[in-house]
């Protein structure tokens, strides 16, 4: 199988084949995307990257009319199936409308947020402005797509079609041609009325109801309506994409999409009694995929991408919020300088050690805002007593460039402790090859690919981190740590608050911990003071215990935070 991966700044091929009667990842060809000028078309970028595998692996994979050959031949050359996602492009417009602001609006809201998309214009019952104030509004915004949700099913109608009616007049003001599409996930009664009104005079598509009853929202059937949406208006913006479209069966797929699903996969394998989390940071869009046995929430946002959306993060964040995460001292007009240029050159990469810093700051920053706002749709039932805390996960898996670049593993383990500073005991698990989203387009056309890739150990494990959880001063003891290791030795260990260690335990080995918690210290064993037995395996890091605090609160003097992260780093052999 080949899987291609069409990014905002690169292009990634992806070949996977059978080795001694199983799946394995066996490399990965990539290329600059060339969605923007002087291309505008995203075929160079994918035949640049389809070469490389070919350079890499010294396999034919396209004939010389430059065509991909498939089915895969006799003598080795081609492939046999074919699977692509792409995040390449600006985000969607929507203007999402609903009857209730905390209810359907709502809805409609979380279900922009499952794709590449920035709602810029909300319409409900509750809006104040006249009718003709609201479809201007609708009008000056040009939107590429309307979500309309509203009344659960055999509920509100009058309403709705009041709503809709204000819908189908701003479309029919738009020239044909610039039409948005419209997307209906409201009261399912209304559907033939719905479909009489706007049919003839828009883009017409229809999903299941987001909210068929008041209290529960469902959001899964109307996001895979959603995803062909995504891909039909990517098809008409970005030339390529058709191509590449047809080159998958029709099955191109949203990246953030194929994210969800592997993470919806592992959701089913581990420890049913926590939930998987996802993070990828994207120069599109930051992606937070959470799953509990099966159960997904996805949320997409590019106002924290590293590209261009830095420059919306910069007027979400305040300078003060971003530069906390400095471990030196750097101008207000220096970094506001490096957003902008790194909104407008997305593909540039940190030369000196002060902009490493600062784009890692970027990270944390975008991780923590992106994880925030996604919290707030995870299963009520499962939010932590303490606000601002994260369910219990395990294990976590990151993605994107500014991990897998990083300069060390340590690098990437600080960032991800830094901005979703988990407590208890869960893994810290790296993409190292960004493999998530071509495994989760490829699941949709073969599973067993999917489950002996990952079976396969191509995730990088930077190990298990223990993280107590106690109300007490730094430098006070809150965990002793017993350690037996697969050779019958053993090690002690006594963490004090505010104290970043690491239990050497070598990748793929394992060892028995006993964890006697201190002072009600929590760490994730069934409530303040509670500790336990269990078994652990090694990473890239071993066994690392953040005892620093939750919330993490760092020095506000830049020269104390740096002293702070060398020795982290240090510790963290970075």
């Amino acid at each position: 199988m080949l899987a291609v991966d069409v990014g905002e700044i690169n292009t990634r091929a992806v070949l996977f084949d059978v080795v001694d009667g199983r799946y394995r990842f066996l490399a990965i060809g990539s290329a600059p995307t060339t969605a923007a000028a002087p291309y505008q078309d995203i075929g160079e970028g994918i035949r640049l990257a389809i070469n490389h595998l070919q350079e890499i692996t010294g396999r034919t994979l396209v004939g010389s009319d430059d065509r991909l050959i498939m089915p895969g031949r006799a003598d080795g050359s081609g492939v046999d199936t074919f699977a692509a996602t792409l995040s390449a492009g600006p985000p969607l417009k929507v203007v999402a409308a609903g009857l209730l602001d905390d209810i359907s609006l709502e809805s409609a809201r979380h279900l922009a947020a499952t794709t590449y998309s920035q709602v810029s214009e909300a319409l409900s019952l509750n809006d104040r402005r006249k009718q003709e104030t609201r479809i201007d509004a609708i009008i000056r915004q040009r939107p590429d797509l309307i979500i309309v949700a509203g009344g659960t099913d055999g509920g509100a109608s009058q309403s709705v079609m009041q709503m809709i009616e204000n819908v189908g007049l701003a479309c029919y003001l738009f020239p044909e041609g610039y039409r948005p599409e419209i997307l209906f996930a409201g009261n399912q009664d209304l559907v033939d009325e719905v479909d009489g009104m706007l049919k003839p005079i828009a883009n017409l598509h229809f999903a299941p109801n987001v909210r068929p009853v008041l209290e529960r929202e469902q959001l899964d059937p109307a996001h895979a309506r959603l995803a062909e949406l995504f891909r039909a208006l990517r098809a008409r913006q970005i030339p390529g994409v058709s191509e590449l479209n047809a080159w998958s069966g029709q099955r191109l797929t949203p990246t953030a999409t194929a994210f969800g699903r592997i993470i919806r996969f592992l959701s089913k394998v581990y420890d049913p009694a926590k939930g998987v989390l996802g993070v990828d940071i994207g120069a599109s869009a930051t992606t937070v995929a959470a799953a509990f046995t099966g159960d997904l929430t996805l949320g997409v946002y590019p106002q924290f991408g590293l590209g261009k959306g830095l420059a919306g993060m910069h007027n979400q964040a305040s300078v003060e919020r971003i530069k906390r995460w400095l471990p030196l001292e750097v101008g207000e007009d220096h970094l506001r300088d490096y957003i902008y240029n790194k909104s407008l050159y997305p593909g540039t990469i940190p030369a000196i050690e002060e902009d490493l810093w600062i784009e890692q700051a970027l990270a944390r920053q975008a991780l923590r805002a992106a994880v925030s706002l996604a919290s707030r749709s995870f299963p009520k039932e499962l939010a932590r007593s303490a606000p601002g805390f994260l369910p219990w996960f395990e294990p976590v898996v990151a993605a994107g460039s500014v991990f897998t670049r990083a300069p060390s593993p340590g690098h990437s383990m600080l960032m991800l402790l830094d901005a979703l500073q988990p407590t208890g005991v869960t893994t810290l698990v790296l993409d190292q090859n960004n493999l998530a989203a071509p495994l989760g387009s490829a699941a949709a056309i073969n599973s067993i690919l999917v489950v002996q890739v990952l079976e396969s150990n191509t995730f990088l494990s930077l190990g298990t981190v223990i993280s107590p959880l106690a109300n007490v001063r730094p430098g006070t003891p809150v965990l002793r740590i017993r350690a037996k290791y697969e050779s019958g030795e053993e090690v002690n260990m006594e963490i004090k608050q505010g104290t970043l260690d690491v239990l050497p335990l070598a990748a793929g080995r394992s060892a028995r911990l006993n964890l006697i918690p201190l002072h009600r210290a929590e760490v994730g064993m069934g409530g303040p003071g509670r500790g336990g037995s269990l078994k652990v395996t090694g990473g890239a890091l071993g066994v690392v215990i953040d005892a620093r605090g939750r919330p993490l609160r760092l020095p506000s003097d830049p020269g104390r935070r740096g002293e702070l992260y060398k020795k982290w780093l240090w510790m963290l052999g970075g």
